[in-house]
C-alpha cells in the first residue's frame, strides 16, 4: 500500500501531463478574447496599437492570430510549441509595451498567461495532446519499416 500511494504521488504519475493539459485548456480562455476581434476586424483595427510599426491593420492581425488561432492549436495540442511563439510575443508586448507604464494590477492578467504560455513551452503539450499521438504515431510507423 504504502508503495502505490509512493507511486501514485511520484512526480512521474499520471497527473503531471494531466496538468499539462489542464494548462492547456485554461488557455481557451484566452479564445475569448480573440474571438471578439476577429468578428469585428473591420472597426476594431482602426484604434489599435501599432507596436512594430507595421500598420495598425496588420498589428491588430497579428494579434487575432495568436489569441485565436494559435490558442485552438495550443489547447488541442497541435504545433504546441510553434503556436505559442506568437502567443508569447504578444502578451510580451502587451504587459511591457502597451500597459508598461500601467500599475501591476493592469498587467496580471497579461502576467499569468505570459507565465502559462512560458511553463507549456518549456514542458511541451504533454502525453493527452495531438502532438503526443502523432510523434507515437511517426515512431510506430519508422519501427514497423
Amino acid at each position: 500500500m504504502k508503495n502505490r500511494l509512493k507511486q501514485f504521488l511520484s512526480t512521474k504519475a499520471w497527473f503531471n501531463d494531466v496538468a499539462l493539459l489542464l494548462l492547456r485548456v485554461a488557455c481557451a480562455l484566452m479564445i475569448l478574447h480573440g474571438w471578439p476581434k476577429f468578428t469585428d476586424f473591420s472597426e476594431g483595427s482602426k484604434d489599435w496599437p501599432d507596436p512594430f510599426h507595421v500598420g495598425t491593420t496588420v498589428s491588430y492581425a497579428l494579434t487575432v492570430f495568436a489569441e485565436l488561432f494559435c490558442s485552438i492549436f495550443v489547447v488541442i495540442g497541435l504545433f504546441t510549441r510553434i503556436a505559442l511563439v506568437p502567443l508569447i510575443i504578444c502578451l510580451i508586448v502587451i504587459v511591457f509595451n502597451v500597459h508598461g507604464g500601467d500599475p501591476l494590477e493592469d498587467k496580471e492578467h497579461g502576467l499569468l498567461y505570459l507565465l502559462i504560455y512560458l511553463s507549456l513551452f518549456l514542458t511541451g503539450p504533454g502525453k493527452y495532446s495531438l502532438d503526443s499521438f502523432i510523434e507515437k504515431r511517426w515512431k510506430n510507423d519508422d519501427e514497423s519499416h
